[in-house]
């Protein structure tokens, strides 16, 4: 699946060089430029009113320089600095600054920081993403597992445990009846397809009236169940 494009917006006093980053920005599949403006006055005026993801900002600009705009700025994207001066390199770091670009800009040293920044960005936002997620809590042994409901692929029935199917983890076996555990889990989701399993209805890849598929695994559907499944899918 495509990635999601990164928001893009660029401080930069220089016609020329505002130019440049720009037309590297729209070469870049994983890009998207939002906003573009002559000095900080202009930017801190513009960010009001947009979001963006990251920041391409010179330093030296009259009236209010680019640490300053950083400083004004109430919520702060990722930054990277594109300045003539190394002088600004350190600084630019203590403001968590993705990369430093010294110009004249070159597209495969421009190249080397959007490779960071789209680390950074796709690893936050799946720390975001997972944060978010719905969860439950799951007793197993003596300890309490939190369970992210997206991962579960299929709960069955073990006597008297249950086992948990995850996508990529490994099973995790589970204390409590099948009824106490459709009971955990919210039936816009699952649906206990058969006395000895529960599936999740996202994961479900193809069926027939006696069964359905999920990763390959075969799984068996009560007759009093069939035509409630159909129901729930459709």
């Amino acid at each position: 699946m495509k990635k999601p494009l990164i928001k893009c917006g660029v401080v930069e006093d220089s016609q020329l060089q505002r130019r440049t980053v720009i037309n590297l920005i729209k070469k870049h599949p994983n890009l998207e430029l939002i906003g573009a403006w002559n000095n900080a006055i202009e930017a801190k005026n513009g960010l009001l009113d947009i979001e963006i993801d990251v920041l391409f900002l010179d330093i030296e600009m009259p009236i209010l320089n680019g640490f300053h705009l950083l400083d004004n700025l109430e919520c702060q994207p990722h930054v990277i600095i594109v300045t003539g001066k190394s002088k600004y390199a350190q600084k630019a770091f203590d403001y968590q600054a993705v990369d430093f670009l010294k110009k004249p800009l070159k597209s495969n040293r421009f190249s080397i920081a959007i490779d960071k920044l789209l680390k950074l960005h796709f690893h936050n936002t799946n720390i975001e993403t997972e944060k978010s997620a719905p969860s439950i809590f799951i007793k197993s042994g003596v300890k309490q597992y939190k369970v992210y409901l997206q991962d579960i692929l299929y709960v069955s029935a073990m006597g008297d445990f249950a086992k948990i199917h995850f996508e990529k983890d490994s099973p995790l076996i589970v204390a409590g009846t099948m009824t106490y555990l459709e009971s955990l889990l919210p039936e816009q989701q699952f649906f206990r397809i058969h006395r000895s399993f529960i599936v999740n209805l996202e994961k479900i890849e193809r069926f027939t009236t006696r069964y359905l598929e999920i990763k390959n695994e075969v799984i068996p559907i009560s007759r009093q169940k069939r035509r409630e499944l159909k129901n729930v899918l459709y």
